[in-house]
C-alpha cells in the first residue's frame, strides 16, 4: 500500500512538471508572438469598436474605428468622419487584446496620401487640426493639391464653397504636421 502511495505521489510530481514545462513554453512562445505583432495589426482587429484617440498635440477624438490604413485610421464621430495619422498619435483607449494582419498588399500599401487625394478629387470640406509642440491650430478649407508629403489647403470660411474670392489662404502643411481631419460623412446633415 506504501508504494502505490508513492508512485501516485511521483506520477502526479511529473504529471505537475510536464504541466508547468508546457505552460513555460506556452507563456515564451506568446512572449516572441506579441514581439511580431504591430499596433496597425491591433488596431486592424478592433474595427468596429469604438475606441479613443488622444493626440500629441493634446487634441483628442472618440469613435467607431471604421478603417485601420498602412498610415492612417478613421473614426466615425457622428455626424463626422475623422482621418487621424498614426504619427499623431500619444495613445489610444479601448482596443482589443487581439491582433489581426493584413492579408492584401493592396490594402497594406494604401497610405495617407491616397485618403488625402481621395478628398482633394472630391473637393470636400474639411476642418484640419495642425498639431505641434505649443498645441494645436484648426483650419477650415478644401485640399487643393496633394503632393508627396505634403498637402496645401485652401482656407476658407467654414460652409464657403470654395471659390478664388472666398479663400483667404493657402496653406502648405506637411504630413507630419497633420494631427487629424475632420469631414462630414455623406447625407449627415
Amino acid at each position: 500500500m506504501r508504494w502505490d502511495a508513492l508512485f501516485n505521489d511521483i506520477e502526479s510530481q511529473l504529471a505537475e512538471a510536464d504541466r508547468l514545462a508546457l505552460d513555460a513554453e506556452i507563456n515564451e512562445r506568446t512572449r516572441a508572438e506579441l514581439v511580431s505583432l504591430s499596433l496597425e495589426d491591433r488596431l486592424r482587429a478592433s474595427l468596429g469598436y469604438r475606441i479613443g484617440v488622444h493626440l500629441l498635440c493634446g487634441e483628442s477624438a472618440r469613435g467607431e474605428l471604421t478603417h485601420a490604413g498602412a498610415d492612417a485610421l478613421v473614426l466615425d464621430e457622428d455626424p463626422y468622419q475623422v482621418l487621424v495619422p498614426y504619427a499623431a498619435v500619444a495613445r489610444y483607449v479601448g482596443l482589443g487584446r487581439h491582433a489581426q494582419a493584413e492579408s492584401s498588399s493592396v490594402r497594406r500599401s494604401i497610405g495617407l496620401a491616397h485618403s488625402l487625394r481621395g478628398l482633394a478629387r472630391d473637393r470636400t470640406e474639411l476642418a484640419v487640426t495642425i498639431g505641434g509642440v505649443e498645441g494645436s491650430v484648426h483650419l477650415a478649407g478644401v485640399i487643393d493639391r496633394v503632393g508627396r508629403d505634403y498637402i496645401d489647403l485652401a482656407v476658407v470660411m467654414p460652409g464657403e464653397v470654395r471659390r478664388s474670392q472666398g479663400v483667404s489662404q493657402v496653406s502648405a502643411i506637411p504630413f507630419a504636421g497633420l494631427a487629424m481631419i475632420r469631414s462630414r460623412k455623406v447625407g449627415g446633415l
